[in-house]
C-alpha cells in the first residue's frame, strides 16, 4: 500500500483496497525528466480540454509560474472543445502538439506508437500513483492528471426538499428518491448529458463499484460483462430505468454540460453521475450563481457490499509526450511541475497523482460513512481494449449509452434486456476470437 493509500486509509473510516498490473513496450525516444532545469529550451505546445481555464487565465497563470524555473521554455495551450473527437483525428498525423491527454479511444497497446515512454515503470511508480494504467512493456506512457472517486454529484436541497435525509442503499431506493425528487421539487431529478455524450463514459467506472472489487476491470476479458450480478448490467441497468421511468430530461438531443453545472448549483437539477473531479466545478459555479457551495453533495452508487458503500479510484486524463515532439525533455518537464508544483490536483479537489498526497477535502463525507475506496488492476486493460474495439461496443465512448438512453425512452426499437443480450454477443464473440 502507498503512502497516499495509507493517509487514504487513516481518514475516520475510509479503507482503500488496491490492485496492480501493466504489459508489453519500448523505450526509444524516451521523455525521461530532465536534469538541469537551466540546460531545458524550447517552444511547447500544450493541448488540453480544461477551455474554461484557458479562458479564466489559469493556465497562463502556470505556464508564468512553469517558466520561472524553466526560463528557455515557452508553452502555448491548445485548448480543444470537442477534445476526444478532434485529438483522434490528429493523431493520424505527427501534428497533436508537445504535451496531450490521451484519448480514451487509444488502446493501451498503441501508446508506443504515440508516445514517448516517459520511464521505467519500477522507477516512475516510485513517484506516482495510477502508473499502471499507462504501463507497456515495464515503460510508463503517460501520468495522470489527478485521480477520482465515482460517485453521484448532488444538489443536497433539492434531496432535502424531496424528505431524503440518507444516502439509498439500492437502486429501488435510488429510483424512488428521484421519483420523490419529481413529485415535490420543480427540479429534474436525473441529467444525462446525452449530447455532449462524453459524461456519459463515467458510467463505465462503475465497474468494480458494486461488488468492491480489485479485479473487475481484468475479469471483464474473462467472461459477460451484462451477465446477471456484475458492475455494468447494475449500472447500464440503473440509467435505463431512471431514463425509462421519465426521470432524465426531456429531451436528451438538447442537453448542454457547460448550462448543467449552473442547472445543478441553482436546483434545477438534482443528480448527475461524474466523477468526484466535478464537485469543484458545481461548487464553483454554484457561488458564481449566488448560491452556498455547500449546497453541492457527493454520494457513491446505490448498492453496497458487506454492508458497506464502495467507490473505485482512478485516474482522469493522463498526460504524455507526442512521440514526434522535437522538445521531449521541455514537455516531460511541463509534465512534472504540473504534477507536483503547480498546485492543479488541489485547486481542483481531486486525488493528486503524487505519493503521498492528502486526500481532498471534497471526499470527507466518504471517509465519514466509511466508503471503501477501490483502485482497480490494469493488468488485463489491453485485452479489454482489445476485445471492446473487436466487439465495436465503445466501454470508453458515449454511442452505446446513447443507444441505451434512445432505446429506454422510446426512440429507438428494443428493450432492456434485448440490449443487453446484444451487447453479451457481440463481446463475447470478440473475446472468443481474441483467445480469451
Amino acid at each position: 500500500m502507498t503512502r497516499r493509500a495509507l493517509a487514504a486509509a487513516a481518514l475516520a473510516g475510509a479503507v482503500l483496497i488496491t490492485g496492480c498490473g501493466g504489459s508489453g513496450g519500448t523505450t526509444s525516444g524516451s521523455a525521461l525528466p530532465p536534469a538541469d532545469a537551466a540546460q531545458v529550451s524550447g517552444d511547447i505546445t500544450v493541448l488540453t480540454h480544461r477551455t474554461d481555464l484557458i479562458a479564466d487565465g489559469t493556465m497562463k497563470k502556470y505556464a508564468d509560474e512553469f517558466t520561472k524555473v524553466y526560463p528557455k521554455v515557452h508553452v502555448t495551450y491548445e485548448g480543444i472543445t470537442d477534445y476526444e473527437g478532434e485529438v483522434k483525428i490528429r493523431m493520424n498525423t505527427s501534428n497533436y502538439g508537445d504535451v496531450l491527454l490521451i484519448p480514451a479511444a487509444i488502446a493501451k497497446n498503441d501508446y508506443p506508437k504515440f508516445f514517448a515512454p516517459l520511464g521505467a515503470a519500477a522507477d516512475v511508480s516510485g513517484t506516482y500513483d495510477f502508473t499502471a494504467k499507462a504501463t507497456v512493456g515495464e515503460q510508463v506512457y503517460g501520468l495522470a492528471s489527478f485521480a477520482n472517486a465515482n460517485g453521484f454529484v448532488y444538489n443536497k436541497s433539492v434531496w432535502a426538499q424531496a424528505g431524503i435525509t440518507t444516502w439509498p442503499r439500492t437502486r429501488e431506493e435510488f429510483l424512488a428518491d428521484l421519483q420523490a425528487i419529481k413529485a415535490k421539487t420543480g427540479s429534474t431529478p436525473y441529467y444525462t448529458n446525452y449530447k455532449d455524450g462524453w459524461p456519459l463514459t463515467a458510467w463505465t467506472s462503475a465497474v468494480g463499484t458494486t461488488g468492491c472489487d480489485t479485479l473487475a476491470n481484468d475479469k471483464l476479458a474473462a467472461g459477460d460483462p451484462w451477465a446477471e450480478g456484475s458492475d455494468l448490467r447494475a449500472s447500464d441497468t440503473l440509467l435505463y430505468d431512471i431514463v425509462h421511468g421519465k426521470l432524465a430530461e426531456e429531451d436528451p438531443a438538447t442537453t448542454n454540460w457547460e448550462n448543467s453545472k449552473t442547472q445543478l448549483a441553482t436546483g434545477r437539477i438534482a443528480t448527475m453521475w461524474l466523477g468526484s473531479w466535478s464537485i469543484v466545478q458545481m461548487q464553483q459555479a454554484a457561488v458564481k450563481a449566488g448560491k452556498d457551495a455547500s449546497e453541492i453533495g457527493y454520494m457513491p452508487f446505490p448498492a453496497q457490499k458487506d454492508g458497506a458503500f464502495c467507490s473505485v479510484v482512478a485516474p482522469d486524463y493522463q498526460y504524455a509526450v507526442n512521440v514526434h515532439s522535437a522538445h521531449k525533455p521541455a514537455a516531460r518537464a511541463w509534465i512534472d511541475w504540473m504534477l507536483t508544483k503547480s498546485g492543479y490536483a488541489d485547486a481542483s479537489q481531486a486525488v493528486s497523482a503524487v505519493k503521498g498526497a492528502p486526500m481532498p477535502p471534497t471526499l470527507k463525507p466518504y471517509s465519514d460513512a466509511g466508503v471503501k475506496l477501490v483502485t482497480l488492476s490494469e493488468e488485463k486493460t489491453a485485452l479489454v481494449n482489445t476485445i471492446d474495439n473487436a466487439a465495436e461496443i465503445g466501454l470508453q465512448k458515449p454511442d452505446y449509452r446513447q443507444h441505451l438512453i434512445d432505446v429506454a425512452r422510446g426512440a429507438a426499437s428494443g428493450d432492456l434486456a434485448s440490449e443487453f443480450a446484444a451487447l453479451s454477443k457481440k463481446w463475447n464473440a470478440a473475446r472468443k476470437d481474441a483467445g480469451s
